[in-house]
């Protein structure tokens, strides 16, 4: 089956039941992983992927992971700095991923994509330990205790990956530890932010004890290099786990100050970062431009390339001079970015949460407004993005009736393939240009077909 006819069969079910979104959605408000984010925003039901869909999105989105881990050597001669100011990291960035590189590229992903008439296409694709929505397993859970889901997703073979049990694994083998180890893991997020999401991060390392984590949270100031190992207090850390940005690099100068001596310790073989910092050179959009110039076709594969061609948007960096279209014109980029406003999104290349994202067909994006930030990003860490027109899904509301909303959807990877999937959806009548649960989006799951069915 695929994704349409499995929807069509189990709208057909709601709506013949009048179920309502107040008992669909469970106790998924009890649960304080979901609330630190969600606060009782749940979408009404999952999404559904068939097995021949999941399988070939999995697929393009590897393809997309080993392209960009290709580029550093393939366009800079191994020369990672490089390539880091190429994709738009500030010096003080790239002095940091300098000190924070990995043997490899994070197989921990999660792409933001649209779906739009002709498939899944790519808004962003972050990499590495900072990435949201990995209790989706819960809001599964929450869901298939309907009885109306449970037995529909029972006669139709549909299941989900818990993706947090997944993230507890790629910890592990990209960590070198063996099967059975249980390291010591320092949940750490930046000073600023941990008064905030303490009690989400106490949630998750007792989560992660149940999974195998010997896990804590705090912040970098606790950190302590001392004695050849990292401290926690009296408690050496084995993987210093990365919740902070390598944008908080640029907001205060006392995060530097207190990474140093981690990365210090990191460098000299003291501690795992998890996920390094270098990842934040591959996830930024300015490394997706790169993938999207038809000038570097020829680096990659038959494969890579179908790939990139299924879910990749034309996508370029704000500089001066003569692009090429999808059709293959040439045209001036900035000339062409002033007169396609409404197709055009103008990005930030390493700022996430939909930060600074500047729609050109939003309501408020007035053309002088756009010219502007557009004129103002020249040169800068930014790149232009042609616009996805995502297909809508129906959800029941509060009536039991289905009303059109317009969901992105979050796909993840990890060290054993496919890690699963979430949803963060707004009404497609509420204007909002941007999906993102700072700004009230709903949050909600993703079922697939699994095989043999």
């Amino acid at each position: 089956m695929d994704r349409m006819s499995l929807t069509e069969e189990y709208l057909a079910l709601l709506t013949e039941s009048g179920a309502k979104a107040e008992e669909l959605v469970g106790a998924q408000k009890d649960s304080v992983l979901l609330e630190t984010f969600y606060a009782g925003k749940y979408l009404s039901r999952p999404l559904f992927l068939g097995r021949a869909e999941q399988v070939r999105l999995h697929a393009d989105l590897e393809n997309l992971r080993t392209a960009l881990a290709s580029l550093p050597d393939k366009l800079f001669g191994g020369d990672f700095a490089a390539f880091a100011r190429a994709v738009g990291l500030s010096e003080v960035q790239v002095s940091a991923v300098m000190r924070g590189r990995g043997p490899s590229v994070s197989r921990q992903t999660r792409a933001d994509l649209y779906l739009d008439e002709t498939g899944f296409k790519l808004l962003e694709l972050n990499i590495g330990s900072a990435v949201g929505g990995m209790d989706n397993a819960d809001m599964c859970r929450e869901l298939l205790a309907h009885p109306l889901l449970a037995d529909f997703a029972e006669s139709r073979g549909l299941g989900f990956v818990d993706s947090m049990r997944e993230q507890v694994n790629n910890v592990i083998v990209e960590g070198g530890f063996r099967p059975g180890d249980r390291p010591v893991v320092a949940l750490t997020d930046s000073p600023d932010g941990w008064a905030k999401m303490l009690p989400y991060m106490e949630a998750l390392c007792a989560r992660w004890r149940e999974l195998g984590l010997d896990a804590h949270p705090c912040h970098l100031g606790q950190l302590e290099a001392r004695d050849g190992r990292v401290w926690l207090g009296e408690r050496p850390v084995d993987v210093v786990f990365r919740v902070f940005l390598i944008g908080d690099l640029l907001k205060s100068p006392e995060v530097p100050a207190l990474m140093d001596p981690v990365l210090d310790a990191a460098e000299r073989g003291e501690v795992k970062i998890f996920t390094p910092l270098d990842s934040a050179a591959y996830a930024s959009k300015g490394a997706l431009a790169i993938l999207s110039d038809e000038r570097n076709r020829g680096l990659f594969d038959a494969g890579q390339l179908a790939s990139l061609d299924r879910i990749l948007p034309w996508t370029r960096r704000v500089r001066p001079g003569p692009v090429t279209l999808e059709g293959g014109e040439r045209v001036d980029l900035l000339e062409y970015a002033l007169a396609h406003r409404l197709e055009l999104a103008l990005k930030p290349t390493s700022l996430a949460g939909g930060d600074g994202v500047l729609p050109g067909w939003a309501d408020g994006t007035t053309p002088g407004l756009w010219r502007e930030q557009v004129l103002a990003a020249l040169d800068g860490p930014y790149v232009l993005q042609r616009r996805i027109r995502p297909l809508t899904e129906l959800y029941p509301d509060e009536h039991g009736e289905l009303r059109p909303w317009i969901p992105l959807w979050g796909v993840f990877t990890g060290a054993d393939g496919y890690g699963g999937a979430y949803i963060r959806a707004t009404p497609a009548d509420s204007g909002e240009a941007v999906v993102n649960v700072a700004t009230g989006a709903y949050a909600g799951a993703v079922l697939h077909e699994e095989a043999g069915h």
